[in-house]
């Protein structure tokens, strides 16, 4: 790939799919959209559990809706942010504006950090209300391999999410290099 303004070619390009399917901040954040997807699903599908005695159904991490609600919320969070960052990732080489591609690197940076800041909270509370839940609320075991793997992926999302934030840093500091060689060289820049 030619060398362009923060990780992308040259502006107006034509959409290559195998260059984009190639870059690892690409695949990262489709495996991020996987995980989030496991994450929220085990606990929509598996998370609560009815006990016939009582009403309403609770919440299989120590009767604590707010475990539930914070594991669905997150996971549905995130996924809607890879499919955000999955379309500026397609756009992305369409961006003419240096300054543009910039804020959009940038903002790949902190919104990468803050969801792993938010997976590790997750994955800590999850844990933390797994730990400590009764095995007199669930005799049966209804639903543990679905609350075992929210925890599991929670924790998986940590690393998916740093490494996206790493890679989106990297990208940054690599082409601000590019930037500012351009303005210190123009007649150089352009080939």
């Amino acid at each position: 790939m030619e060398g362009g303004a923060y990780g992308a070619g040259k502006a107006g390009g034509a959409f290559d799919p195998q260059t984009l399917v190639r870059q690892p901040h690409t695949i990262l954040r489709v495996v991020s959209w996987v995980f989030s997807i496991v994450v929220f699903g085990s606990i929509v599908n598996e998370g609560y559990l009815n006990n016939p005695s009582e009403e309403e159904e609770y919440c299989i991490y120590n009767r604590n809706p707010n475990a539930c609600n914070y594991g669905v919320t997150v996971g549905v969070l995130a996924f809607l942010t890879c499919l955000l960052y999955l379309a500026l990732d397609v756009y992305f080489p369409q961006i003419s504006s240096v300054k543009d591609r910039k804020k959009a690197v940038l903002s790949d940076i902190g919104v990468s950090a803050f969801w792993a800041f938010l997976w590790f909270v997750g994955f800590c509370f999850l844990a933390n209300q797994w730990q400590v839940s009764k095995p007199k609320d669930n005799p049966l075991n209804e639903g543990t391999d679905a609350a075992r793997a929210a925890i599991a992926f929670s924790f998986f999302s940590i690393f998916t999410w740093s490494l996206t934030a790493a890679l989106a840093m990297r990208r940054f500091k690599d082409l601000t290099f590019q930037e500012e060689y351009s303005t210190l060289f123009p007649a150089s820049a352009q080939p």
